[in-house]
């Protein structure tokens, strides 16, 4: 089952924020993340907040519905219309994630965009995404996306292997995903992602090149590729604590990585984040870079997350309970916090460090400068950009990324 959210003061039931939080907003993108929360069966190493019917059925009636589940998200946009009052931004991003957004029709999909155009307007260059399992998408379906809105699609491919597929329980076939991009292509999308995890128990060297060969031939102009992560309480974990399949270790990880970086990097393909890498500046997610570089996104549907000016907060988790908040005129906020200053400041060590960009080394504390000083002297850190004032991770630095960090936020 999902993960459980955090501990937070109460959301103020009209969702309002402290004044703080909208100082100087306009100087700030604006990016809405979109959430669906449903799924046609949960997948073993994922817990997300998502549910299958089987687990929505007796425990939510027609609120936790997914047939009126674009007009209950569209309350929320209007609610965030109220909260930010009369913010002249336009909405720099959108991105639709799930679950399996998907599973929706098209038409609900286009209408939940619209609902953030009507109250907020799309800046002229917008990039609107949404999330895409191959299986539940044809043509037709991506022609509707594209004519109501969307230029960007990412499909979770995972793998190019079966039995690699079989352990992750995807349901798609080994060639849907690539298919799925000449049908992106010829819908009108410039912009195709594909989603690739390495470190599946059983999965080997070969099946990961596989399937990196597979996902670049299929010619989409971003590529994403995660480590497996086994999460507990997950049908996964469970599968490994009873021995059925091995656990990878991070020597395994390590190698992957290295072989996805050098095989992207031949086929022309650039990292820009530890784990994503793009053909071209323009095939870059600027969604997932507000996140990283802490600009403002309202987060909509059940878990989602939002930050607005140094304020975070998340939502309730049950579509049910979410869509009950909606239509009593309350915020389904289910608590916030509000960051402090050194707060935020960490925060842009954590996640900044990770872009090709780096982060300028006057973000550290001396303890932290003194750790780069050493990362830099133990090939973590490109010299050239640490002499010139800022911290870059290395290919080697990328691989121990989250050691890195944990020194620099000292």
């Amino acid at each position: 089952m999902p993960s459980v959210l955090p501990d937070g003061e109460p959301v103020p039931e009209d969702g309002s924020l402290p004044p703080s939080a909208l100082d100087g907003r306009a100087e700030r993108p604006l990016g809405f993340y979109l959430h669906v929360p449903y799924c046609a069966t949960r997948c073993g190493y994922c817990d997300f907040n998502t549910y299958t019917a089987t687990e929505l059925r007796g425990s939510g009636g027609v609120l936790a519905s997914r047939d009126n589940y674009a007009a209950t998200l569209a309350d929320e946009v209007r609610l965030a219309r109220k909260v930010l009052g009369d913010d002249p931004r336009p909405v720099r991003t959108v991105f639709v994630g799930g679950g399996t957004p998907t599973l929706l029709a098209a038409e609900d999909l286009v209408r939940m965009l619209g609902a953030v155009r009507d109250e907020f307007g799309l800046a002229d260059d917008a990039e609107i995404t949404t999330e895409a399992n191959p299986e539940s998408v044809d043509p037709a379906y991506l022609a509707a996306l594209r004519e109501g809105g969307f230029n960007r699609i990412s499909f979770g491919m995972q793998s190019a292997r079966q039995h690699v597929l079989k352990v992750l329980d995807r349901t798609h076939t080994p060639g849907r995903p690539e298919a799925c991009v000449a049908e992106a292509r010829a819908a009108g999308f410039d912009h195709v992602n594909l989603d690739l995890i390495y470190g599946t128990p059983g999965e080997s060297d070969d099946d990961w090149r596989a399937s990196l060969d597979a996902a670049i031939g299929a010619g989409p102009d971003h590529v994403s590729a995660y480590a497996l992560i086994v999460e507990e309480g997950t049908g996964l974990a469970r599968r490994i604590r009873r021995g059925e399949v091995p656990m990878t270790d991070d020597d395994v990880h390590a190698d992957r990585y290295l072989i996805a970086d050098s095989v992207l990097a031949e086929a022309g393909f650039h990292w820009y984040e530890v784990s994503n890498w793009a053909a071209s500046e323009a095939g870059r997610c600027l969604h997932n870079e507000l996140y990283w570089r802490g600009a403002d996104w309202w987060g909509a549907g059940p878990g989602a997350h939002s930050h607005v000016g140094g304020v975070r907060w998340w939502n309730v988790k049950h579509p049910g309970a979410y869509a009950a908040a909606l239509a009593e005129g309350r915020s389904p906020g289910a608590g916030r916090e509000v960051l402090t200053e050194e707060d935020r400041r960490v925060e842009r060590v954590l996640l900044e460090l990770r872009l090709r960009d780096g982060i300028p080394l006057s973000l550290l504390r001396p303890a932290g400068l003194s750790a780069a000083e050493r990362a830099a002297g133990e090939g973590l850190l490109e010299t050239g950009p640490y002499a010139e004032g800022r911290a870059v991770l290395t290919l080697r630095g990328r691989l121990l990324a989250d050691a890195v960090v944990r020194d620099l936020v000292d």
